[in-house]
């Protein structure tokens, strides 16, 4: 597929090459410019613009997120290590909401065959349907995870948005969502319904104070992930004033730095959406510096990566087996060799192989063994062999 017909140069970026420092990020970056589009040969990761506010008739100040973004991105030094980057450029609005809507998810399908990692940038989090389309159109269940201090399911009947884009997800027939997971959800803003829900389809949320007490609870989460969106609206406003909806709560800047770092080392994941970044409201240039810094921590992630897989080569993996009274089924765990992280192997029918062969293996932390080790059945393990069964 020609990814082509779907980008426009950056009005910033896209028609003169700035002079960057030697080793910044901005220098070592092939661009999407009025002279065409950059090779992908060889390429891990490649940035996207997003020019749309999705289920808003009057864009907000969202939409003009990516050169905001990328004037920060550009300016860091490269990570360690040999990674290559492209910027496509960005997507602008179609003539209908669903052309823009099929032309961000055909663009992250077509880079996620060539084994390239998308980062979307600026736009509405309503776009994270785009995201989730992607797998759709690769016939490939997904896990998506949300970095947000809300659930955004809506209310019923409402229109795709950045409020509501989970209903419509979630509705999908025939769907491709094998699991949810929201990191740092804020009781007193979603209902006590939209909780409930959460339990009743075995999703796996988990509460902003209970992450900030422990965030590398928040790895595994990551490790199962396929795809992330993140709202920026999740940071509080002392560390990120222009986002859309700022609020005094929230993850704090080396928080989020912290959990973009974890999704990038995770091999499973390939592709990751920031949203809901407001430059009208921005001071400073705060927020689109952090954003900028987010992105870094990911790609620096991405560049660590072990393909530390217990499904491509089990020899590097140690199995633990526990049994549990009064349970029918053996606990299996097994340890990788290489970095000390801990996956629960999920029992499933043979039938049902082809499409659950990715989630059966599900990460896990090692308190999760020690739970077992205790004969306690661990939480994710039970949401797991729920969904499975």
């Amino acid at each position: 597929m020609d990814l082509s017909i779907y980008f426009q140069p950056s009005k910033r970026f896209g028609q003169s090459r700035p002079e960057w420092l030697p080793n910044s990020l901005g220098d070592n970056t092939r661009f999407h410019t009025v002279n065409g589009m950059p090779p992908l040969e060889e390429v891990q990761v490649a940035i996207i613009g997003v020019i749309d506010d999705p289920g808003h008739a009057k864009p907000r100040g969202c939409a003009a997120a990516p050169d905001a973004i990328r004037e920060e991105l550009y300016r860091l030094y490269l990570p360690a290590g040999d990674l290559k980057v492209v910027d496509l450029g960005d997507i602008h609005p179609g003539h209908t909401a669903n052309d823009t809507q099929h032309a961000v998810a055909d663009s992250i399908a077509e880079l996620i065959k060539r084994n390239i990692i998308p980062v979307i940038i600026g736009g509405g989090q309503g776009h994270t349907i785009s995201q989730y389309l992607a797998y759709e159109k690769l016939e490939r269940t997904a896990n998506l995870v949300c970095v947000d201090g809300r659930f955004d399911l809506g209310e019923p009947g409402q229109m795709l948005s950045d409020t509501s884009y989970l209903s419509h997800i979630v509705l999908r027939q025939p769907n491709y969502l094998f699991n949810y997971s929201n990191l740092g959800f804020q009781t007193y803003l979603v209902d006590q319904p939209g909780i409930e829900l959460m339990e009743r389809l075995f999703f796996d949320v988990h509460r902003l104070g209970e992450l900030r007490a422990a965030m590398a609870d928040a790895e595994p989460v990551l490790r199962n992930a396929d795809t992330v969106s993140v709202d920026m609206s999740s940071v509080r406003w002392a560390d990120a004033p222009g986002t859309t909806r700022p609020g005094p709560n929230g993850f704090h800047g080396e928080e989020i730095c912290r959990i973009m770092r974890y999704a990038g080392v995770s091999e499973k994941i390939t592709s990751l959406g920031i949203y809901e970044m407001d430059p009208s409201r921005d001071q400073h240039g705060v927020t689109a510096q952090l954003v900028a810094q987010m992105v870094w921590c990911f790609v620096d992630g991405v560049r660590s990566r072990t393909n530390d897989l217990p499904w491509l080569d089990r020899k590097r993996f140690t199995r633990f087996r526990v049994p549990i009274k009064e349970h029918e089924q053996e606990l299996v765990f097994y340890k990788s060799n290489v970095s000390d992280r801990w996956w629960m192997d999920i029992p499933y029918k043979a039938e049902q192989e082809a499409r659950f062969e990715r989630h059966h293996l599900v990460p896990c932390a090692y308190s999760d063994y020690q739970m077992a080790c205790r004969e306690e059945v661990p939480d994710r393990w039970w949401r797991t062999y729920q969904k499975l069964a």
